[in-house]
């Protein structure tokens, strides 16, 4: 692929620079250095989200057709890099970048009507109710059942891990409608509002101290049928189909990138850019970082084709992995002692009044903290692994 810009992609590029300049507020820019979490509260990225629904880019992926800019892979590239060179926000990734794939490549003309306007103009936030206390990586043993009633599923049992379920007001799940066969093939892909009687919400604060994660418990929820996705017990080709696009269907190189970098002007404050260990370090994650871009950019062809991201999702999702760890602990390394001040309230934004530099460094700690799991969501890096060995290597 030829990476050299054309006078017309300096000229987008240009464009996207001077949208975001006159749109993102620097409070929010703050917010974002401040957020621990893996995703950032919806309350900040929503505003912008509907800026750029407004100028036609809030999904930027998406063919024209269906709310999207229609943009080539260089363009989509150069938006995502300018956006995480600015640390804007992500609103609600579940809804554009998992669900959304899954309803245009499986859902019926209605639900495509009814679901995909409102996750361009973010009326609408999801969650995802895959992960329960038994059925993590092992997705295909989960228990939460939904039985017939009419035109209604009965939906009972419990999702945990969920993201930002205390904030979504949809969620997209997978529920077992039989318990015959093969456990893939009595698995239904079901969409479902929150707030229909019988669902409770509890929350998990995370060992970083924030409030992203919670349980979910249904008890006798009636769902209606014409929520499914596909048919019934075909799920599991869904849920195949929306973890190819979790784990490897959004490029993430551009906001990596820019954590780096701000741990590269730490090191340089704190005087530590001389030290050898050091500097081989930055130089490791430097390097990691260029391939990984090249990688992200082979899969946004993919996308943009129309392919969806094939195996190549797991290899992104276990390089990403470590290489955000790699960082986040490098940031610890170089805080030394200053790492171990600790700040309880949530969120960082909103409990913090200090000079920039003291409140960075408040928010090194419990982001390497909730980093460490980085390997084990999504699916564990051990489960990619055997992935690629199979579909890569024929193992």
């Amino acid at each position: 692929m030829d990476l050299t810009l054309t006078s017309e992609d300096v000229a987008f590029q240009n464009e996207v620079r001077e949208f975001i300049a006159a749109n993102l507020p620097a409070a929010d820019r703050r917010k974002m250095d401040l957020t621990t979490a893996f995703l950032n509260e919806p309350e900040i990225g929503v505003e912008w989200h509907k800026k750029l629904a407004k100028k036609g880019w809030s999904v930027p992926s998406w063919p024209v057709e269906l709310g999207g800019p229609g943009w080539s892979p260089v363009q989509k590239y150069i938006f995502d890099s300018e956006c995480a060179r600015a640390a804007t926000p992500v609103y609600n990734a579940q809804g554009s970048r998992m669900v959304a794939p899954v309803i245009m490549h499986f859902g019926n003309d209605e639900q495509k009507e009814k679901y995909l306007p409102k996750i361009v103009s973010g009326e609408d936030h999801w969650c995802q109710g895959y992960s329960e206390p038994g059925s993590g990586s092992d997705l295909a043993s989960l228990k939460t059942s939904a039985k017939k009633d009419g035109d209604d599923y009965i939906i009972n049992g419990q999702k945990i891990w969920t993201s930002f379920a205390h904030r979504s007001n949809r969620m997209f799940a997978l529920v077992r409608t039989s318990t015959t066969g093969k456990r893939q093939e009595g698995i239904t892909f079901i969409l479902l509002d929150m707030d229909t009687p019988g669902i409770e919400i509890r929350p998990i604060i995370g060992n970083g101290g924030d409030h992203e994660y919670n349980e979910v418990f249904f008890d006798d929820v009636r769902v209606p049928q014409s929520g499914r996705v596909g048919e019934e017990n075909k799920g599991w080709d869904c849920a195949k189909y929306l973890l190819e696009y979790e784990r490897g269907g959004a490029m993430v190189a551009g906001r990596v990138r820019a954590q780096f970098t701000q741990v590269v002007r730490l090191i340089h404050a704190r005087g530590l850019i001389d030290d050898p260990h050091i500097r081989t370090r930055m130089a490791e994650i430097g390097a990691d970082l260029d391939t990984m871009e090249m990688v992200d950019i082979g899969t946004l062809s993919k996308l943009q084709s129309g392919d969806n991201p094939g195996a190549m999702s797991s290899m992104s999702k276990m390089r990403w992995s470590s290489i955000r760890q790699d960082v986040s602990e490098l940031a610890l390394d170089a805080a030394g002692e200053d790492a171990l001040k600790w700040e309880a309230a949530r969120p960082l934004y909103d409990a913090l009044q200090l000079p920039p530099d003291e409140e960075e460094l408040l928010a090194i700690a419990p982001r390497y903290l909730n980093y460490r799991a980085y390997t084990i969501l999504g699916g564990t890096n051990e489960i990619q692994a055997t992935i690629l060995a199979k579909q890569v290597l024929g193992l």
